[in-house]
């Protein structure tokens, strides 16, 4: 049966064992999160040193110094821009509407988005 000491004592040790528990995982803790801490600070260092570091050139070198051929298969580079659409688009009149001859038209020209007749919506129940 328990007696008055042993239900103390009882009590006492498993106070001692909960706050030891306790210690010893805010101490495990608290590691865990420096560790995460410091790793997260090396990371975005690194990540800055890489960003702003000084030894990234400021402009594209061309692959002739930077030790390969002009364009690979050692012949220069082409000029024409036949068979590149995206360079041909550049020298593209607009696609639906030309620049305007007087100054009367430049005034009341609208551009090509919008709309020849303005928006009216219908009249009525839209329900029905």
């Amino acid at each position: 049966m328990n007696t008055v000491k042993s239900f103390w004592v009882g009590w006492g040790s498993l106070c001692a064992a909960g706050a030891g528990a306790y210690y010893f995982a805010k101490k495990s803790i608290n590691a865990d999160r420096a560790a995460r801490l410091e790793e997260s600070r090396r990371k975005k260092q690194m990540i800055d040193s890489l960003e702003y570091s000084n030894n990234v050139p400021n402009k594209p070198l061309s692959a002739s110094t930077m030790g390969g051929s002009p364009n690979g298969n050692g012949h220069p580079a082409r000029t024409d821009t036949a068979g590149s659409p995206s360079q041909e688009a550049s020298s593209d009149p607009a696609p639906t509407r030309h620049a305007p001859a007087t100054e009367g038209q430049q005034v009341i020209e609208k551009s090509k988005y919008e709309s020849s007749s303005p928006f009216t919506s219908p009249k009525g129940d839209r329900f029905s």
